[in-house]
Order: structure tokens, then C-alpha cells, then sequence
């Protein structure tokens, strides 16, 4: 219905009722003693509910009957909705897409024809979010029998249904306002009867409900033995047996965790459970757009409870409801910090760069005023004549460079300008040479911290590896982000097609040995590193996350009944402590660093910047050897033989 006819329906209405009103010594929807019964009722009702924010009228009551209730509806309080909105009994007008259904009150009549099929084809809408007001009426005081609602028998009313309808009690003949609602329709579960209060009107909705139980989901707590599917994801066949105890405790962690707080969860709502064991999470098949696994079985209603815990990702959303955190684990890459000399050449890192362009300013300022005094020296030296070899600035540096590497001095300094400077440089050198070799001796000894991001870990040289479980096949065979993707073509594929998914015992025995980082559960990883490292080898743990999602949540069918019970049911488990002692029994935190570092030796991965100098220094060496030697022959070949030997 359009903007425009609603008002036209309004004029007409209100044109309707002032003819009314001018007969009458009262005239409607003036005076209180002249509302009808019907609309009364639902004023009265709407104020005792969580303030909605919209009624929606699906009635065929007459116009001056709907003028009357949208009248009050506008005069009312702040307890009433600030809208009204009437159409047709169709389905299409149901709010299935308003992303604000939770402030929607439908009322509708069941004398009204169309009424039980608009009802019965409502679907969710009769228990998730929406809340319904029903009436069955002929007039404003013949009020339908409290016995006579078989049509509401018939409709899927679960627990969180909100529809509230008025009846006669046919032994006091009082106006009830009463709920109902099962467990499941196709176990055919006792009907369940609610009386939510009694109208009268002069007094209004009296509530015979605790004030403090007016929300649904807080009230129905008791589920009589219902007995609640679960879902559980097992990766290994020897859980089953140590599903109540801490054997292996490191298998199927995450699995254990909640399958003992969904057990909690149906002793809290006094319900039983039934568990059913499957081998991954579930993944969607791109040929036929389901999901095996857990969620296949939500999917499909075989189960209601997701019973472990899974990671929350957009694929799903649509799929399941993800009600709360349970268990604070991560899948990350752990790794031991590896020598500084692994990611940083250590034989620049002893000097900031100012240090090292003093350093080599102070070398070449030395090594010409030591040409300059040598010169200087030879030139005026008694009884020479200054005819001898001359100092070449080359030798001058070359002696300052070797007394830097506290070689020693193969310059014998006369005079005493000569002697202070050599003097000084070795002083001076000398300190920088103890200060450098002292910081290369502690560099060698320390980790890196240079691993930091991803990006970092496909640049260095250490190996990678994941555990062998569904996710992490699943998560690194699919990643389309280039550094991740990257990361897995690169480091995790090796050249023959294998792939490094390996057993959880062989990956920690692979971070004890160095040089490997495992993508692994954290708790699960750090009990087996607390039994089998050294003391001194649990020291410079690293973690790097590879997946970037949050902590696991505890999922369940897409707009289930049970979603409001079981979820604050959770909250309390947390709250009450139940889930972190769970948590804590179960989950081993990151050991500490109590033994210190031990000794590390010399590799040839601490060197290996020394021999690559070495290395260049002698094929520097033999290519000036060559030079040197042909430049030689061509020279003896183009000059004349005696003039050769002369020179």
C-alpha cells in the first residue's frame, strides 16, 4: 500500500467516524468508555511489551474501526509504537526483509478469512524476531474460547515464538492473554501453555509473569528432557575413547573443550543430548553449493548444535549462527628465534652509520697527514739529500688501515710529529677495534626479531610447515591473498608436488631443531613443546598469524528456536567461570622462559659475510695478478728491447 492511499484511507476513515461522532453524544475515539473492546486490548498489550517501533495491522476489520486504533495507537505514551501500518492478509506484506524486524508487531484476526493461511505460511516469522498479537473476534465482545485455538496447535510455534493471543477462560470467564509453544514439531513434543497475563478494561494487561522474566528467551529455560542434537568434529578415532579425561590432551583439543560445555549447556536447560560424530568442519563444494562436515549436518537439520568450535569466516554467515567465543584458540606459525646472524649481516650491525662514517673519515683524514709528514720528513731530514723513495699516499693508508685491524704499524716514524700521529691512531683504533669485537661476540649470541610479519617469513630463509589437519589444507590450498598465496607456493609446495603437512610431533621436533616454523594450534603445540624442549631451548618462542581471524565460535542452525536459550546459556557458562575452567584444563599456555640461553657456537652461517670478503679479496687479487702480468708482456712487446732493460 502506497503513501498516498494510506492517507486517502485516513480521510475516509476520519470522515467516516465524525459522521459517526456527530450522532453520537460521545462520538468515538473521543471519549474512553467508547474504544472498542478489540483495540483496547491491543493497547493495553503493546504497553506492557519492549517498546516496538511498528504495528503492522493484517485485518479485515471496517474502516472506522482502524481509524479508532490508529487514533490511539498516535495518542498513546511512549510505551505504544511510533508507527501504524495497515495492509492487506497477504504474505507479501510480512516483514521478511526488514533488518528491524525485532521492533515488528504484527496483529492480525482469525475471524478474518485468509488469516490461517497467512499463519501457516509465516514460517520463521511466527518464532524468530517478529512478535504477533492474535485475535479471534465477531464483535468487540464475543471473545473467543480459551479451547477453541486448535489453528495455533497446528502452526510451528517453537520457544522463542512471541505471539500472544486473547481468549475467554470458559470456567471463570475472564480475558486471558496467553502463549504457547513446543520444543519440535515433528516429534510431536507437549504442547506448552503460558498465561502471560489478564485483561480487563478497566485495568489493563495484568501480568502474571515475573516482571523480571518478560523476556522469552530468559523465561523458558526449561526444555523437559528435550533431547538437543550436536555436531562434533573429530580428527582422530582414539578421542572417542578420552572424550572425559585429559589422555593425550593435545588430540582433538578444541573438540574436547566443547563437547564438555555443549553437555553443560543441556544440563543447564535441564535437556539431554545426542552426538554424532563427523571428520571436518565443512567446506563448501563448489559443484553443488553445500557443505559437508559440521555444517552440512546444520545445514540440513541433522543437527542442531555445532558441538566444536570453528572460525568465523563471510562464507558462512548465511549458513549458521555464530552465538559466542568458547575456546581462545589460534592457529598460528611458531618458530624459535633464529641467530641474528641468520637474517642480519653482524659484522655491520656493532656501529650505528654516523660510527661507521667517522670511523672511515678518520682513517682517510689519518692516512693523508701521515703521507704529508712523511714526506715532509724525507724532505728535510739531516744529511739526506731527498733523493730516496718518496711515501706514496697509498702505503700511508694502507698502514692506517692495518694498524685499524690492530696489525701494527711496518711504518718506522722518526721524527716526533710521525711518532704522535701513529701514536694516536693506535690509541684511538684501539677502542674501536675492542668495542667492535666485543659487540660481534654478543650479536653472534642473540635472536632475531626481524621475523615479524609475513611478508618477513617468505624473505628469510627458514622453513615452513603445517600441521596435517582439514583447515589448514583447506585454508593454504584456497588463499588468494598474493603475500599468503605466495607464501604457500613458495615455502609449504615443494618442486615435486609434495605438500609440508606433517604430523603435529614431527613439527614441534622441527622448531626444537631450529630454522622451521610450524602453522599449528597454539595450545596444542605449547603442551607438546612443555614436555619435550629444554629449558633453555622454550627461550625466544616466536608466533606469526598466518589465517587472521578471531577466536573460534560455537555455531548452530541458521535461525534455530533454541538460539536465544542456548546463547545466553553460554554467556553464563562463561561468566560463571565453567568455560574457562574447561579452557584452562584443557589448553596449555606458552611456557615460559625460566632457564636462560645457553651457549650458542660458531656456525658457518655466523661467518659467512667474513668468507664472502675473503673470497672477493682473493678473486680481486688474481684478477690484478693477471692484469698485471699481461699488461707486462704487451708492454716488453711494444717497447725496444734495450730500452726495456734500462727501465
Amino acid at each position: 500500500m502506497t503513501i498516498s492511499t494510506w492517507f486517502a484511507l485516513c480521510f475516509f476513515c476520519a470522515a467516516i467516524v465524525a459522521g459517526h461522532a456527530s450522532s453520537s453524544p460521545n462520538g468515538i475515539g473521543v471519549s474512553h468508555t467508547a474504544i472498542d473492546q478489540r483495540v483496547a486490548a491491543v493497547r493495553d498489550l503493546l504497553t506492557q511489551l519492549t517498546t516496538p517501533h511498528r504495528l503492522l495491522v493484517l485485518t479485515c476489520w471496517p474502516p472506522n474501526l482502524r481509524f479508532q486504533l490508529w487514533q490511539v495507537i498516535q495518542r498513546g505514551s511512549g510505551h505504544l509504537p511510533t508507527a501504524i501500518q495497515f495492509g492487506d492478509i497477504n504474505t507479501r506484506n510480512l516483514p521478511w526483509h526488514d533488518r528491524n524486524q525485532h521492533h515488528v508487531v504484527i496483529l492480525v484476526d482469525l475471524a478474518c478469512p485468509g488469516t490461517d493461511g497467512l499463519l501457516q505460511n509465516a514460517d520463521q516469522l511466527l518464532y524468530y524476531r517478529v512478535r504477533w498479537i492474535v485475535l479471534h473476534t465477531t464483535n468487540e465482545k464475543a471473545w473467543k474460547d480459551c479451547n477453541g485455538y486448535e489453528v495455533l496447535d497446528r502452526l510451528p510455534l517453537f520457544i522463542s515464538n512471541e505471539l500472544f493471543y486473547f481468549c475467554t477462560d470458559p470456567v471463570t470467564n475472564r480475558h486471558l492473554v496467553r502463549q504457547q509453544y513446543r520444543l519440535s514439531v515433528t516429534n510431536r513434543t507437549e504442547l506448552i501453555t503460558e498465561v502471560f497475563g489478564t485483561w480487563e478494561p478497566t485495568k489493563g494487561v495484568v501480568l502474571t509473569v515475573d516482571s523480571g522474566s518478560l523476556v522469552t528467551s530468559m523465561r523458558r529455560q526449561n526444555f523437559n528432557h528435550f533431547q538437543l542434537r550436536a555436531s562434533i568434529v573429530i580428527l582422530h578415532n582414539e578421542t572417542l575413547n578420552h572424550l572425559d579425561d585429559l589422555h593425550d590432551k593435545h588430540i582433538d583439543t578444541i573438540s574436547r573443550v566443547n563437547y564438555q560445555l555443549t553437555k553443560s549447556i543441556a544440563l543447564a536447560l535441564n535437556a539431554t543430548v545426542s552426538f554424532t560424530f563427523v571428520d571436518s568442519w565443512g567446506y563448501r563444494d563448489p559443484k553443488t553449493g553445500r557443505y559437508n562436515g559440521m555444517i552440512g549436518e546444520l545445514q540440513s537439520d541433522l543437527a542442531d548444535l555445532g558441538g566444536t568450535a570453528l572460525f568465523f569466516t563471510q562464507d558462512r554467515i548465511h549458513i549458521i549462527d555464530y552465538l559466542s567465543m568458547t575456546t581462545p584458540s589460534r592457529v598460528k606459525f611458531v618458530f624459535r628465534a633464529p641467530k641474528l646472524s641468520f637474517t642480519d649481516n653482524v659484522f655491520v650491525l656493532p656501529f650505528d652509520q654516523p660510527v661507521w662514517y667517522c670511523t672511515i673519515s678518520f682513517i682517510l683524514l689519518s692516512g693523508v697527514l701521515l703521507a704529508v709528514v712523511l714526506r715532509t720528513e724525507q724532505r728535510y731530514a739531516i744529511g739526506g739529500d731527498g733523493t730516496g723513495p718518496q711515501a706514496r699516499l697509498s702505503d700511508a693508508l694502507l698502514n692506517v688501515f692495518g694498524t685499524t685491524c690492530q696489525q701494527g704499524s711496518f711504518i718506522e716514524p722518526k721524527t716526533p710529529p710521525s711518532r704522535c700521529l701513529i701514536l694516536l691512531c693506535l690509541v684511538v683504533l684501539m677502542f674501536l677495534y675492542a668495542s667492535y669485537s666485543a659487540n660481534i661476540v654478543a650479536l653472534i649470541q642473540s635472536p632475531s626479531t626481524k621475523i615479524q610479519t609475513l611478508d618477513d617469513l617468505l624473505a628469510s630463509r627458514l622453513k615452513t610447515g603445517a600441521e596435517d589437519t582439514v583447515y589448514n589444507r583447506y585454508y593454504f590450498q584456497h588463499e588468494t591473498e598474493p603475500v599468503r598465496k605466495a607464501l604457500y607456493e613458495r615455502k609449504m609446495r615443494n618442486k615435486d608436488g609434495t605438500e609440508n603437512f606433517i604430523p603435529l610431533a614431527e613439527g614441534v621436533e622441527a622448531i626444537r631443531q631450529g630454522h622451521y616454523a610450524f602453522n599449528v594450534e597454539l595450545g596444542v603445540c605449547y603442551k607438546l613443546i612443555s614436555e619435550t624442549f629444554q629449558e633453555e631451548e622454550k627461550c625466544g618462542l616466536q608466533e606469526l598469524e598466518y589465517l587472521k581471524v578471531i577466536d573460534p565460535y560455537y555455531a548452530m542452525q541458521k535461525n534455530s528456536s533454541f538460539r536465544e536459550p542456548i546463547r545466553i546459556t553460554l554467556f553464563k557458562l562463561r561468566e560463571f567461570g565453567i568455560q574457562g575452567r574447561e579452557n584452562t584444563l584443557l589448553y596449555t599456555k606458552k611456557p615460559r622462559c625460566t632457564g636462560g640461553s645457553s651457549f650458542i657456537p660458531v656456525s658457518i652461517v655466523d661467518v659467512w659475510p667474513a668468507l664472502m670478503t675473503l673470497g672477493w679479496g682473493y678473486l680481486l687479487t688474481v684478477c690484478l695478478l693477471i692484469a698485471e702480468q699481461l699488461w707486462f708482456r704487451v708492454r716488453g712487446r711494444l717497447l725496444p728491447t734495450d730500452v726495456y732493460f734500462q727501465q
